[in-house]
């Protein structure tokens, strides 16, 4: 039973850190652009090192290094990541719905630490329980990844054109969707409710009044409203997982 157990811990290591490799070198190309940020705040590159390892989002950071930029108190930092990062929260609650029955606290804090668009994605796509190996293998590449990246920014982010900077910044929207693709081909109503999404993220981008909220807030509602209206028009019916221990 024991044996089982460690052998299905091993093979979902191993599968999380096939699964982070494509998302830490797109981390890794994107983060240069956030180093860019991070020494126009005045962080060496230790320090860019640091925020970014123990703040992997980057739209809180940026939010984070333009605040320290500006010299402004630490309460508005504060304020101006909280609503930056809020949709983190929604992630969350969504993701601990996929934990198997039982799984300890510690676990759920340390993956907690780093959830991201991309590392979501890929944990709520696989089938059935999450084991907490298989996202401790993907944080294992992407969080060095994206710390290292934005590190070197801050060192060699200034000597590069602001074209090539730009263009990095396409795999990151690439591979998030490649993410989507798959389950969206697999589900029509999962399809349609993805491009319900881009073109009310779309016109949320335009509209008077509500193109002046934050990227953050936006994302917040349009992910509470539709999702709300998904779960009430086409509900999942639960399926008993068959366990695997035997």
């Amino acid at each position: 039973m024991k044996a089982g157990h460690n052998d299905r811990k091993n093979t979902a290591l191993k599968e999380g850190i096939r699964d982070g490799i494509p998302i830490g070198l797109g981390y890794f190309a994107v983060s240069f652009s956030l180093g860019i940020a991070a020494r126009n705040a005045g962080l060496n590159a230790f320090q860019g090192f640091i925020a970014s390892l123990l703040t992997n989002a980057s739209a809180g950071e940026y939010a984070g290094f333009s605040v320290i930029a500006q010299d402004a108190p630490y309460w508005e930092m504060a304020l101006i990541i909280l609503v930056a990062n809020a949709r983190y929260l929604l992630m969350s609650c969504a993701l601990s719905q996929k934990f198997r029955p039982g799984t300890k606290l510690i676990h759920r804090l340390v993956i907690g630490y780093d959830i991201t668009d991309e590392l979501f994605g890929i944990n709520i796509a696989r089938p059935g329980y999450i084991e907490p190996a298989y996202s401790y293998g993907a944080i294992l590449v992407a969080a060095p990844a994206w710390a290292t990246g934005t590190a070197l920014g801050v060192i060699a982010g200034n000597m590069l054109p602001a074209n090539v900077v730009s263009a990095l910044s396409v795999a990151l929207f690439g591979m998030f969707i490649a993410i989507i693709i798959p389950p969206s081909k697999q589900n029509k109503i999962v399809g349609m409710f993805v491009l319900i999404s881009f073109a009310a993220s779309y016109l949320c981008g335009v509209l008077p009044y509500i193109k002046n909220m934050s990227e953050g807030t936006r994302t917040i509602i349009l992910t509470v409203v539709i999702s709300a209206v998904a779960a009430w028009k086409f509900p999942i019916k639960e399926e008993t997982e068959k366990t695997d221990e035997a």
